[in-house]
């Protein structure tokens, strides 16, 4: 017989019944956030928690415990897991829209020093600017462009993906390449 649960699961609502058995069954969703599922739905349907981990191929209910416990604080998010380790993210997406504001920008080149940015050139701009970032390095520079869209190249400092400028008789034009996502993978 097992000991009384300190933190036992809170009565279910029908939509997450509802919610729970679809992502149980559901074979397009990570495979976490199934088990996590069925491990709520066993313990709803009366197991208790070693008997749930059981049913899914655990060995162990602790996690249950821990899975009903955060269910019971923050409802169906707790499907979802947390961040599992590493090191947060430092900036957020407004300071990621500041760096790629600065990178759009055109260098001015007594002021930057430079008619094309490089990662340093770019940091050292960010870390000078009033709203800037004192902090930021060349490896988050680097992340934030190349999720961004934007790569190294050798002959052309960083650039769009799929995008040149061509010299031609009328002035430079841009040429888009339309399968350029399609190439990158």
């Amino acid at each position: 017989m097992s000991r009384r649960k300190k933190d036992p699961l809170r009565p279910l609502t029908p939509d997450e019944i509802e919610t729970l058995t679809r992502l149980s069954r559901a074979q397009s969703e990570p495979a976490s956030h199934v088990i996590r599922a069925r491990l709520l739905l066993a313990v709803a349907a009366g197991r208790d928690y070693t008997q749930a981990a059981l049913s899914v191929g655990r060995h162990e209910g602790d996690a249950v415990s821990r899975l009903v416990s955060r269910f019971n604080q923050v409802g169906l998010a707790a499907v979802v897991p947390k961040h599992g380790g590493g090191f947060q993210p430092l900036y957020t997406e407004a300071e990621r829209a500041r760096i790629l504001s600065e990178f759009k920008r055109v260098p001015d080149r007594d002021i930057d020093q430079t008619a094309s940015w490089s990662l340093s050139t770019l940091q050292r701009a960010l870390r000078r600017a009033p709203n800037g970032l004192p902090t930021v390095s060349p490896y988050t520079l680097r992340i934030v462009l190349n999720e961004a869209g934007f790569f190294w190249q050798k002959d052309r400092s960083w650039c769009q993906t799929g995008q040149v400028e061509r010299k031609r008789k009328d002035g430079v034009v841009t040429v888009v390449d339309p399968d350029a996502e399609i190439k990158k993978s």
